[in-house]
């Protein structure tokens, strides 16, 4: 039985739970959420373009080429990051870009597959020449749409209190890890495709702060980051990569 199937028959049960009050299966809706996908690719792919994506930033990749982002791929880094660092295609591609001008490596990297989206989990260690190689542990996941394409990138610092993640949980597999890709409608749709001014986000964001955060920033997101760039402080990679 795929997910999708699962999901159903968990929303049928509620019904007969609650006496045969209605209750609304989120993926039968037109904007379901990433968990209500089944996985369309292998897993050597999803890993393929979850590393594709480091090789990007990493120096010592020659060329390397972009992964399959969707045209309105988002990017969303926690705190102490700076939130949502772009979206769309060309923005993710053109900040990637000019991180070559901050050059750094990628030398520590484990990427996994999942059957559950977020389908490309990482733990990575970024080292940046600027900071004398020391290394920043970061944990990455990666939300593919049914053709393939990445639709949301979601960036943690992999450090105690700030990461999803545990000893006992490495890969945030428990039920309600703290990620907002499951909670943005329409990235369990088969495009993926995330529309800021739909009813099913506006439902969302009136009862989830993250995801109104997101709408707010994404209608204009380089302001946004301009000013929580400003607002981080000189100490923001001594706080997100525990120097």
């Amino acid at each position: 039985m795929n997910r999708r199937a699962r999901l159903g028959g968990i929303a049928l049960l509620g019904l007969v739970a609650c006496g045969g009050a209605v209750v609304d299966d989120p993926c039968a809706m037109p904007r379901p959420p990433s968990t209500c996908q089944a996985p369309t690719r292998s897993p050597d792919e999803y890993v393929r373009w979850s590393e594709g994506y480091f090789d990007t930033m990493d120096r010592r990749v020659k060329d390397a080429p972009w992964p399959p982002y969707s045209e309105l791929v988002a990017r969303w880094e926690w705190p102490p990051w700076l939130k949502l660092t772009a979206f769309t295609r060309l923005d993710i591609e053109a900040t990637d870009t000019l991180l070559k001008l901050y050059p750094s490596t990628v030398p520590q990297r484990e990427c996994r597959a999942f059957d559950v989206q977020p389908f490309g989990r990482c733990h990575v260690v970024f080292r940046y020449d600027a900071h004398e190689g020391r290394g920043c542990p970061i944990y990455e996941e990666f939300t593919f749409n049914d053709a393939g394409e990445i639709t949301f990138i979601e960036a943690w610092s992999d450090l105690d209190g700030l990461t999803p993640t545990n000893s006992e949980d490495p890969w945030a597999q428990r039920g309600g890890a703290p990620r907002l890709s499951t909670r943005i409608p329409g990235l369990g749709a088969p495009s993926g495709r995330i529309d800021l001014n739909g009813d099913a986000m506006a439902a969302a964001a009136a009862g989830d702060s993250d995801v109104a955060d997101f709408v707010r920033r994404a209608r204009d997101w380089e302001a946004a980051w301009a000013v929580e760039y400003e607002a981080a402080g000189d100490d923001l990679w001594a706080r997100g990569c525990g120097w």
